[in-house]
């Protein structure tokens, strides 16, 4: 009840809002995160296998020769051999044999000792407590009662791996085939009746004792030498490709694979792939610590999947500390930043953006929400340096009320989209091309003090994303003399679109290329039919902010004209265009900016039921994005049925690590590739979780095949976080998320 009340303190808003039936519990769960371990050599991160000792000390066979894993770096053991390894196991007594080019080694209380009896390559080791077995390409060998014995090659010499059966006879997995030898006989698996794929690379006894194989094409499941199941992708494994099998210490399989590392529960599937990951896809080995973290050989060196507990509370005040540390830059503009060197996340770059003003408006009421949850002050700081830093890119202009994208210390050199000329044969290219194509040559321009450039043909997004921030941060945490400067500001931006005939005009005179919502292009432009809708939708939105904000019925009564007059009410009815060639996520965003003034402030039933059936209308079209804002947004302003479960599974299954890595899904399996939502790009036919695909704003297609950076797989660009960070406070503020207990 206290939350109730709070809340009705700050802002009016339907009663709806304010309830949440069965809100999220933020009790702890287990957070997984990457730790990459590459090799100093190229040979050397050319993995083969992995291997953790019983004091979690982690050894590396690679095509260099056998490495440790000490306080963070890999190490050669004193007179280990050098040359290619290829297999690893660890025995009871913590001593390690290592399969070589030229024989087997063990290496104990660091001392490294050739086992004389055995010559040749040892491609394949596996022990149980009373037998070590080694297999290469030519001989095979058992260790028993001390001693090493050869043991009469029955299978092909491509031996891939070895399970040992708990009689005490082995599992041969190999390049033709399966062999069971046991001291009654051997037994040769490989007809299709007996085999998904007679290419079997791996090969690992489950919890319950049935025997898992993995082939090229799936895996097998052998109970009693006999096959009982096969998974494919039609199962929901995710890659044909199997090169290995474990099982963790929870119980799961862990599958490596030429796409990554598949996981399975007992009942789906999950995959850890791209850079976010491993440092490659290209897996060949699986081992566990005593903590359960994973310890993944590939291509490319080691990488550790390691877990944690903690809560979203927990999660939230460490994407808060990435933000504030690397994401803002002055006056107090948040987005995107930069590592020149990947590897060194303590030198970064800032970066300007379009969107500026728009993401930073989305922080902004980020920091609102905070400050209206905790009281905390730095948060209303924090919020208030925002406010002043979008304010400023009003105040820049030396105009009456147009804004600027985003601007710039003047010292700065690399900057996006500087200024150009274009040729009369550019300018006619560009507008065959697109009719409404506005070349603008003079994008910045400079301050009258000469400290800063500004950038102008702002858009209607950022004019959306400004009055969204405004709203709240008049209703949520400006003072009184802020709220006053807040009123002065909206009036200017609302008074120059007025004036300027419903089109936001740039220093030219002319409106930017989108910044347009007359009636007479919305409704009599055929080149604005898909702009129509949502472009009624915000400049509605706009009018109604401004006049709850300034209190002046000027902008009540432009609201009433452009829905009397013009039809923009009817306009707004379907406030989005979703013709398979028109639809943008872009949009979807700009409708949820643009929704909250019209819905909380609306007291017209008639014009009241209109917003609420375009919410539910735009909202049915994206309920299964797992979007947390665009849920949390449907259910403060009154909508039913927004996807909590959804949304606590998002916000928990975010990553950590918020670089965008590029993440490529188009080869896996467990998928089909679509058109649709959307036409282009390709997309993916179901949903998949956050940690399998790039780091999202939320303007972009949850869809896409291919996610992330497109342009850079070396991981140079990290979000801010604020994606997250928004619905999170967003749902703590209107009691969809629980406090941490």
């Amino acid at each position: 009840m206290k939350r109730i009340l709070f809340a009705v303190l700050f802002v009016t808003v339907p009663i709806s809002c304010l309830y949440a039936a069965a809100p999220i519990q933020d009790a702890p769960f287990m957070q997984e995160r990457h730790e990459p371990h590459p090799l100093e050599s190229r040979d050397g991160n050319d993995v083969r296998a992995v291997a953790v000792d019983l004091e979690n000390r982690v050894f590396a066979a690679t095509k260099d020769g056998l490495y440790i894993l000490e306080n963070g770096k890999w190490i050669s053991p004193e007179n280990a051999p050098k040359g290619p390894m290829y297999d690893l196991y660890i025995d009871g007594a913590d001593g390690v044999w290592v399969g070589s080019w030229d024989g087997l080694y063990r290496i104990a209380d660091d001392h490294c000792e050739k086992i004389r009896e055995i010559h040749g390559a040892i491609s394949c080791l596996a022990g149980d407590g009373e037998r070590i077995i080694a297999l290469g390409p030519d001989d095979s060998w058992i260790y028993l009662n001390n001693e090493w014995r050869s043991v009469p090659r029955t299978w092909s010499g491509d031996v891939n791996d070895i399970a040992i059966d708990k009689d005490g006879s082995f599992w041969v997995a190999a390049g033709m085939g399966l062999h069971h030898v046991a001291s009654y006989g051997s037994r040769y698996y490989y007809q299709d009746d007996e085999l998904y794929s007679s290419e079997v690379n791996a090969a690992a006894f489950a919890p319950d004792g049935r025997l898992w194989l993995g082939e090229l094409g799936g895996i097998d499941v052998y109970e009693n030498g006999v096959r009982v199941d096969t998974v494919t992708s039609d199962d929901g494994l995710p890659y044909y490709d199997v090169r290995t099998l474990a099982f963790a210490p929870d119980g799961r399989l862990w599958v490596g694979t030429g796409l990554g590392a598949a996981r399975y529960d007992g009942e789906s599937w999950s995959l850890r792939h791209s850079r976010r990951w491993l440092l490659s896809d290209d897996v060949r080995d699986i081992a566990f610590d005593s903590n359960g973290g994973a310890w993944i050989a590939t291509a490319n060196g080691v990488s550790a999947i390691k877990t944690r507990m903690m809560t979203l509370k927990d999660k939230a005040d460490h994407y808060l500390e990435i933000c504030l540390k690397r994401h803002v830059r002055e006056p107090w503009f948040v987005e995107k930043c930069f590592f020149p060197d990947p590897s060194n996340k303590n030198f970064y770059k800032v970066r300007d953006d379009d969107n500026d003003g728009s993401y930073t408006g989305f922080y902004m009421v980020m920091e609102c929400f905070r400050y209206a949850v905790t009281q905390d002050p730095q948060a209303k700081a924090n919020a208030d340096r925002a406010f002043e830093a979008l304010e400023m890119l009003q105040t820049i202009t030396d105009t009456d009320g147009f804004l600027a994208r985003t601007m710039i210390p003047s010292n700065w050199t690399e900057m996006a989209d500087p200024n150009r000329t274009y040729t009369p044969q550019q300018k006619a290219e560009m507008q065959v091309r697109d009719p409404r194509y506005k070349p603008v040559e003079e994008r910045w321009r400079s301050s009258s003090d000469q400290k800063w450039l500004w950038k102008g043909d702002t858009s209607s997004d950022e004019i959306t994303g400004h009055m969204f921030a405004y709203l709240f941060y008049y209703d949520l945490a400006a003072d009184a003399e802020r709220k006053e400067r807040v009123r002065r500001l909206v009036a200017k931006i609302m008074d120059s679109i007025i004036g300027g005939g419903y089109v936001l005009r740039d220093i030219d005179g002319k409106h930017t290329r989108w910044g347009v919502w007359s009636p007479e292009k919305l409704n009599h432009d055929p080149n604005w039919r898909v702009e129509k809708p949502i472009n009624s939708f915000e400049i509605l939105s706009f009018l109604k902010a401004a006049h709850h904000i300034t209190g002046d019925e000027t902008y009540q009564n432009e609201y009433k004209k452009l829905i009397e007059q013009h039809g923009y009410a009817q306009n707004a009815r379907r406030p989005k265009s979703y013709g398979r060639a028109d639809r943008t996520h872009i949009d979807d965003e700009l409708f949820m900016f643009a929704a909250p003034a019209l819905l909380l402030y609306e007291d017209d039933p008639e014009l009241l039921a209109i917003y609420r059936e375009a919410l539910t209308w735009v909202y049915r079209t994206v309920e299964n994005d797992q979007n947390p804002f665009f849920n949390f947004m449907f259910g403060c302003l009154g909508g039913n049925n927004f996807h909590l479960d959804e949304s606590a599974a998002f916000l928990r299954d975010q990553p950590l690590d918020l670089t965008q890595w590029r993440i490529d899904n188009s080869r896996r399996e467990d998928i089909r590739l679509v058109r649709h939502p959307m036409l282009e790009p390709l997309q993916t036919s179901r949903m998949l979780p956050p940690s399998e695909r790039g780091v999202m704003r939320w303007d972009k297609n949850p869809w896409d095949v291919i996610s992330g950076d497109f342009s850079d797989p070396e991981g140079r660009l990290e979000s801010s976080g604020v994606f997250w960070l928004t619905p999170y406070w967003m749902g703590r503020y209107y009691g969809y998320i629980e406090a941490p207990k």
